[in-house]
């Protein structure tokens, strides 16, 4: 169906629409016309259904006379983290085909089921088409200048009589990087930091537990990098399935003679594609990673000079993981020791070896402890900073990364600057506004530096006592600005939030889950709000291996749809800082007469401010270039060679150091210390101090970056160290102005960087040993501890959860007194409920499921379950059955009896919404918005439970019982 192009010219042709030209097929036909025009046997015609018929056309459809030229616009694939680039064919405005970029090193012309489709996606006939407002229970349509007023208003009313934090603000991983910055500042200048996004609720516990271990919490090394590996170990991943293009690449490992395990409690298509497949008990993952650990360190197998010389508290790890005996393994995970042994012989052996995660390891109460464990396997390998090693931590949403790196997070001002008065500082000196205005903006000192209320327990924020939450008031205001309610768990309880506000406001392109919910039980107070797809506005998406990318605007802003940034702008108008909000960034007024941020301006000012990660040398000229010379891109390194890029990484990714003129290259592969650190080299981060308990926490002698004038641990540079080494005077005189009294992450003119970097070939960051023991989290050593809802009463006792906390980000929480009063929940919920992607659909579903094209490939809410627990219960396949947790909540759905899930485990994707507990909610949508499919969410019937560091939801080991419907 895919044809690379045999020119470069617009006039393209592919094969399938030769073979229906002739019969002047129309542009638009339905599935059953296509298959009988088309003469495909069935099998092909399944094919046929994943892909848009606007590929379907005339061969000359390019040069039809008379209403002007096609145009290619290049841009990327709005779902998963793979970062697809697409070519979309527009004419006279309409965007009339696609074909995926041959050229591009990440997908090599190579498309799944839902980037075939995007084209649906911007022209979706089910989507928002203009502002609209609950009144009296019905949908009615609102003007933009009405909305803007009248959701204004209420704010402004909130933030008097109840202070800013009784707002709070969702944002989206589907934002562009500059809109999720921008979001970052507005809420922020609006004065609260309870403001998250999605991925609270997917890897925050991959950052928190990476970034604590070596110093970055992301991708360490890319999906192209794997073919370097020998060995790669998925567990809690199925890349097949939630990632479809990385399998690309991971099947050119396979051919070159990796050999691949899967440890997962279901069989996946991931697995499928495996040399050995490991069964666990969800939630088990740290004893089967200790036991993993025990086999190397029994068989000599560890890379005791990388240890050495780069690891702090390896000796604890090691004495935990001798307290796992295979007997104790096989009781917690089921797996038998000599798939144990399988495991560790093969990593081992195999080197480089690399290891693939995702929400499966992090959905948990403990999921930075199960992250840590990762990072520590593949310490005691060696395998980190080497090509064809590393942590690859697959990311779900299209910028999800980028908007984790700089996007509306709780805890943390853009680029990870924390919420301390320097860091706060350090960011009003960027948007150029006075830090006792910005002070002023917020309740008070204290609530600007304390981390806000996190997208997983907003409910709580709403119907919490107030006298037991560390904060004035409760949460009245609730903004879903580009995110999905039905992706979070506890549903039921959601609803019962939803009905206690005095304002939702949803901003999307689609009316989502949240429109019929709240519709559902409310009467009034619920706006929605049109936003422009990413194929309606342009900027910069950052793909899981940390690299960025620029989008070219396809199409305009279809219906009464406007960009995310000229919403922002809109409301920061209404609210009286627009001036202070747009202070260094040029406004431009669109066709309407609205103001729009301008795109390029906004990655300017990201780059100016974001030392911390180097998010500061991929400049706007800089990506648009990369994106006209993909060819140049070496597939198997990322570098270009030759061209107007040449030397580069594609995607410059982060860090990408110092300003642009500097022209770093991006970094490839983290903490590489084979590599100059101006050639995407580096260390790890010395962000701990320089000991601990007597103990340098700095690398070893010999142990620093190719070519370092330093050959050992350092700590980080400030001013105070650069004078010190004499490198002071090799900074410029306005340099030294700027870099007086400050350290590298705070220097705005980047000369200490430079400095560091060019002349020295030091990392700013230091130069330390990454932490296998971290003494600040509540388990320096990870430790296994049961779910809340666990089916084996017997491990609550032996690995007991946490006790409760009683101000949590700012909420009480939770531990040990739900774990103990549902100690026997099994007896009635013998079911172990875990949840997952596939790949038809996307997040939590709604625009995917409202694709035509998407939409009849999988037509029905389903659960996995294994033919003994459904015979035990009467079920046959495709039977309708109740899906009941012990919240209360029971959903209707279809069984799919299938061995791919054990007899003690189901499976149900998460990707549904749109009937409530057996009720088709087709009545509560606005005319018209309706999504195609509409199926029981998952996480209506999800459980309490949250990670003990960063508030991340239990979705992956929560109990259920099934019946007959």
């Amino acid at each position: 169906m895919l044809v690379k192009k045999s020119s470069k010219s617009n006039a393209a042709s592919t094969a399938l629409r030769d073979a229906l030209a002739g019969g002047g097929a129309p542009r638009r036909l339905d599935r059953r016309s296509f298959l009988k025009r088309s003469g495909f046997a069935a099998g092909v015609g399944a094919v046929g259904a994943s892909l848009p018929l606007t590929m379907v056309r005339q061969a000359d459809a390019a040069k039809a006379a008379g209403d002007g030229a096609v145009e290619v616009k290049r841009t990327v694939c709005t779902h998963c983290s793979v970062g697809c680039a697409i070519d979309a064919e527009v004419k006279n405005g309409v965007w009339v085909g696609q074909e995926p970029v041959f050229d591009s090193p990440i997908n090599l012309g190579a498309h799944c089921a839902k980037g075939a489709s995007v084209r649906e996606h911007g022209h979706g006939e089910h989507r928002l088409r203009t502002p609209m407002k609950l009144s009296g229970g019905k949908w009615v349509a609102v003007k933009w200048e009405e909305a803007i007023d009248e959701i204004g208003d209420k704010l402004l009313a909130i933030r008097e009589k109840y202070g800013p934090d009784a707002t709070h603000w969702i944002g989206s991983s589907k934002h562009s990087n500059e809109q999720s910055y921008l979001f970052c500042k507005f809420v922020r200048m609006f004065g609260t930091n309870n403001t998250d996004h999605q991925a609270r609720i997917c890897h925050s516990t991959t950052v928190a537990g990476v970034a604590n271990t070596w110093g970055y919490g992301a991708m360490t090394n890319s999906y192209n990098d794997m073919q370097h590996a020998k060995a790669i170990f998925f567990i809690g991943s199925n890349a097949a399935e939630a990632h479809p293009v990385s399998m690309l690449h991971i099947l050119h490992a396979k051919e070159g003679g990796a050999k691949v395990i899967v440890a997962d409690p279901r069989y996946t298509r991931t697995a499928a594609k495996a040399d050995h497949y490991v069964r666990l008990r969800s939630g088990s993952d740290i004893p089967l990673l200790y036991g993993v650990i025990r086999t190397i360190f029994e068989n000599g197998w560890e890379d005791k000079k990388y240890i050495a010389d780069r690891v702090y508290g390896m000796d604890q790890i090691r004495e935990e993981a001798m307290q796992w005996t295979p007997d104790k393994v096989e009781d917690a995970t089921g797996v038998p020791d000599a798939q144990i042994r399988l495991i560790a012989e093969t990593m081992a052996k195999n080197r480089p070896s690399t290891v693939v995660w995702c929400m499966g390891q992090t959905q948990h109460t403990i999921g930075n402890a199960i992250t840590r464990m990762m990072c520590d396997l593949q310490l005691v390998l060696g395998n980190v900073g080497i090509m064809g090693g590393g942590t690859n931590i697959f990311r779900g949403h299209d910028n999800v990364q980028g908007a984790t790196d700089i996007g509306p997070n709780p805890n943390s001002l853009p680029g990870y600057y924390g919420l301390a008065a320097g860091s706060w500082k350090h960011w009003c000196r960027v948007w150029g506004v006075d830090y006792d205005w910005m002070k002023g903006r917020f309740a008070s000192e204290e609530m600007m530096q304390k981390p806000g209320i996190t997208v997983s327990r907003w409910i709580d924020g709403v119907t919490e006592n107030t006298e037991l939450m560390d904060q004035p008031a409760n949460i009245k205001a609730q903004i879903f600005w580009g995110m999905a309610p039905n992706s979070q768990s506890r549903g039921k309880d959601m609803l019962e939030a939803m009905k206690a506000l005095e304002l939702l406001v949803v901003v999307d392109p689609y009316p989502s889950a949240t429109a019929s919910m709240a519709a559902k039980v409310r009467q009034d107070g619920v706006y929605l709000l049109p936003a422009a797809t990413q194929f309606e506005t342009y900027g910069s998406v950052t793909a899981s291996n940390r690299s960025l990318q620029w989008r070219e605007k396809v199409i305009e802003p279809l219906f009464e749809s406007k960009p995310d940034h000229t919403i922002m702008y809109a409301f920061a108008k209404k609210f009286g800082f627009a001036d202070q909000f747009c202070k260094n960034i040029k406004l431009n007024k669109d066709a309407k007469g609205w103001m729009e941020p301008d795109v390029e301006d906004i990655l300017r000012e990201v780059n100016r401010g974001t030392w911390t990660i180097g998010y500061s040398g991929q400049s706007p000229e800089r990506l648009k270039l990369q994106m006209q010379h993909l060819s140049t891109f070496n597939p198997a390194t990322l570098r270009a060679e030759g061209g107007p890029c040449d030397g580069e990484y594609f995607g410059l990714p982060w860090p990408c150091w110092g300003n642009p003129e500097l022209k770093h290259p991006g970094s490839p592969n983290l903490y590489d210390t084979t590599r100059h650190v101006m050639d995407g080299g580096g260390n790890f981060r010395a962000r701990f101090g320089v000991e601990h308990d007597g103990v340098s926490l700095l690398a070893g002698e010999g142990s620093s970056s190719k070519g370092a004038d330093l050959n050992f641990g350092y700590p980080e540079f400030t001013d105070v160290l650069l004078k010190k080494l004499g490198w002071w005077d090799e900074l410029t005189d306005a340099e030294k102005t700027e870099a007086e009294g400050k350290n590298w992450k705070t220097d705005l003119s980047g000369g200490i960087i430079r400095v560091v970097m060019k002349n020295h070939g030091c990392m700013p960051y230091g130069n330390a040993r990454a932490r296998a023991v971290v003494w600040n989290f509540p388990d320096p050593v990870p430790k296994h501890r049961e779910p809340l809802f666990s089916t084996r009463p017997d491990l609550v006792d032996k690995y007991p959860t946490h006790d409760d906390k009683a101000k949590f980000w700012r909420l009480p929480t939770l531990y040990k007194t739900v774990q103990e009063k549902y100690r026997d929940v099994g007896k009635d919920f013998p079911l172990i409920m875990t949840s997952g992607r596939l790949v038809e659909y996307e997040g939590g579903g709604e625009e995917t499921r409202s694709n035509p094209w998407l939409a009849e490939l999988q037509q029905d809410m389903f659960v996995e379950i294994n033919p003994r627990a459904a015979a035990d219960r009467g079920i046959v396949d495709k039977d309708w059955v109740w899906v009941s947790s012990p919240t209360g909540a029971q959903i209707k759905v279809r069984a799919l009896v299938t061995e791919r899930v054990g007899a003690d485990t189901v499976f149900l994707p998460f990707h549904f919404s749109g009937r409530w507990m057996g009720e088709d909610m087709l009545k509560y949508y606005p005319k018209g918005a309706a999504p195609i499919v509409r199926g029981e969410a998952v996480n209506t019937a999800t459980t309490y439970g949250y990670d003990v560091v960063t508030m991340m939801q239990e979705t992956k080991s929560t109990v259920c019982q099934i019946a007959k419907a």
